[in-house]
């Protein structure tokens, strides 16, 4: 979504209000200070003041619809900021479409008066890559908020799709090994573990690491970036959510491939928060890790697949990368956690990961949960020429869902 000011007026605007409240300390400037809390919600935050929205109210579903067409098959020009080296589309261009498109969505849902941003993603699902240039149609509406009342059987699916995922959203923070520990099952699985790490460390036993496994902590990868003023959102201070998803989404596809050596194909994003929000003229340091693969070192039939002196060949493996994120200030003085996405990818060979320390064991049982937790992939839709790419809102969090 475009910003309503250039940055360089917003900050003037923004520094003369500190003035103000800096004068009224010494008794001056009182009305100015006045009018500059009209200008603030509740929560502090500014308040846009260009169209007075009526609130959500009770609204019609297909009032938020919004439908964009990137034509990316017929201009090559456009196509520029969506190409890779190789050819393919990059999908992180196309996530962070996917979350301004949210945001228009959520404003014609809730209007200007009220300020909206990314929260949250329930999950991203790729049910069939993109292997062509062609053009993009992006479309969504809101599906579950409240205020929105169904009028047809179409509308009320959509919104128990979206009551659904959000039970489900809830239901699986509880599951975290924050609130819940290792149960016996993976307290056994664990002890195994490191019962292979012994023996890979003990240079009188024959075993050896396969060529096949990796390290936890070799597989990390970390990248450091200062955020500009041109990646804000559209309230100016704070960095725009899908830029946010374009980053971790690179940073979890580097890692695939540094570990696999072959290009990884994106398969799902997992639900994920936005636990702080990123200030513009911040740090953001994002870190990426081989957390789970479907094929196991120790386990069984059930868990995935224990592959033991196969070659590879022709054979695939869902890899998950766990990304975490934090950001400082430019002093280094505060660090502030923003969020944590776990991307899934299906690479070209047997990839298995071995976690050795305690908080790479729990790092490893978070994923396995996450992957025997999750639902199968939903099936898509694609018209000639056009592939479809939609957008399903939740509470106005930025749920996103591509098909």
């Amino acid at each position: 979504m475009r910003t309503k000011l250039p940055f360089i007026e917003a900050w003037r605007r923004e520094e003369g209000k500190r003035a103000a409240v800096g004068a009224a300390g010494k008794g001056e400037g009182e009305e100015t200070v006045k009018k500059s809390k009209l200008e603030r919600g509740r929560n502090g935050n500014l308040v846009s003041r260009t169209g007075e929205g009526d609130g959500p109210g009770t609204k019609r579903m297909r009032d938020s619809f919004h439908r964009v067409i990137l034509p990316l098959g017929s201009d090559p020009w456009l196509l520029d900021n969506y190409i890779t080296a190789s050819g393919h589309i990059r999908l992180g261009a196309v996530f962070m479409d996917l979350d301004a498109l949210a945001g228009v969505i959520s404003y014609k849902h809730t209007g200007d008066s009220v300020m909206t941003v990314t929260a949250a993603v329930d999950r991203i699902t790729l049910s069939r890559p993109l292997l062509e240039i062609c053009d993009l149609e992006l479309s969504g509406q809101v599906t579950f908020a409240t205020g929105v009342e169904p009028e047809n059987e179409v509308e009320r699916n959509l919104y128990e799709l979206g009551m659904r995922s959000y039970e489900k959203k809830k239901r699986e923070m509880g599951r975290g090994l924050r609130s819940k520990e290792p149960d016996d099952e993976e307290s056994d699985l664990i002890h195994r573990l490191w019962l292979k790490t012994l023996d890979y460390h003990d240079p009188n036993t024959p075993s050896l690491l396969p060529n096949t496994c990796t390290r936890m902590s070799a597989s990390k990868i970390q990248s450091v970036q200062i955020m500009q003023p041109q990646y804000r959102n559209r309230h100016n201070f704070m960095i725009f959510g899908g830029f946010l998803l374009k980053s971790t989404f690179e940073l979890a596809f580097t890692c695939a491939s540094a570990i696999s050596h072959s290009r990884p194909t994106f398969i799902a994003l997992d639900p994920s928060t936005f636990e702080n929000p990123v200030p513009v003229g911040s740090v953001l340091y994002v870190s990426a890790t081989l957390a789970y693969c479907d094929r196991v070192l120790v386990g069984d039939e059930e868990e995935g697949r224990v592959d033991k002196g196969v070659d590879g060949k022709g054979v695939k493996t869902r890899v998950q990368i766990r990304v975490d994120t934090k950001v400082k200030n430019v002093e280094h003085g505060e660090t502030k956690p923003t969020g944590q996405f776990n991307y899934t990818f299906e690479v070209d060979g047997i990839v298995q990961v071995l976690p050795e320390s305690y908080e790479e064991f729990m790092v490893y049982l978070d994923a396995r949960r996450r992957s025997r937790g999750r639902g199968g992939v939903v099936a898509g839709e694609g018209g000639k020429g056009v592939k479809r790419l939609e957008v399903e809102g939740g509470r106005g969090d930025g749920g996103m869902k591509v098909l």
